[in-house]
């Protein structure tokens, strides 16, 4: 078997280089995120973006409910793959954050697609009860990853898309002596998804780590 190559920042660059390029708006939100200290690490990398993006053209999605918004790359991101008609409805309970991300969202011209709401992910899920979407990207509090998980399946049309991030957590779920809170939840929660029987599921080892559901 090919052994997969390792990825180090030079590779990367080169990668970017070569690659499909960054709105300018997107480049400014990595930007701001940039002066934020730690908590930048909540944004998605530069190749998630673009598998967002991809996933999003080839699979003719067209409403998406993104549950995690930050300073909104991932929204934005999301909103411009999707059509013109195309619709983003994304959660977060920060206020702060959300007020930054709809200046983005403004600015890139994209707030026709996004409609935002701004209280625990949780709450908003059972208002959106009804709803239907063909994808649905999970990026918030890990600790409740298999409450969205399982939230998302009852919104997404068939051969519809659960994309969750973090799913590899730096690296430390393959550690079998972390036992790091975090690190345990992370690491069940991917057991239950590669047991469960109602998807098909892959983890891509992008940023830090995304598994790809498909609902059957």
């Amino acid at each position: 078997m090919g052994k997969n190559i390792e990825i180090t920042e030079k590779l990367q660059n080169y990668i970017d280089n070569f690659g499909l390029k960054l709105n300018l708006i997107q480049k400014e939100i990595i930007d701001h995120n940039n002066t934020l200290g730690e908590v930048k690490k909540m944004q998605i990398s530069q190749a998630q973006c673009h598998f967002l993006h991809l996933i999003i053209k080839i699979s003719n999605i067209k409403n998406v409910l993104e549950i995690g918004t930050f300073t909104g790359l991932g929204s934005l991101t999301i909103a411009l793959a999707l059509p013109e008609e195309g619709k983003l409805i994304t959660l977060d309970k920060n206020i702060e954050t959300n007020k930054v991300a709809l200046q983005f969202f403004k600015k890139a011209k994209q707030d026709h697609k996004i409609r935002t709401i701004v209280k625990p992910a949780l709450e908003s899920l059972e208002d959106l009860k009804n709803s239907k979407f063909d994808m649905i990207f999970i990026d918030a509090d890990k600790m409740n990853y298999k409450n969205y998980y399982e939230q998302s399946l009852n919104f997404l049309n068939k051969n519809g898309l659960i994309i969750i991030d973090n799913v590899l957590w730096h690296g430390e779920v393959a550690d079998e002596n972390n036992t790091n809170l975090y690190t345990l939840n992370i690491r069940e929660f991917n057991l239950y998804i590669a047991n469960d029987k109602r998807v098909e599921q892959i983890i891509v080892p992008l940023g830090d780590g995304m598994t790809v559901c498909r609902k059957l």
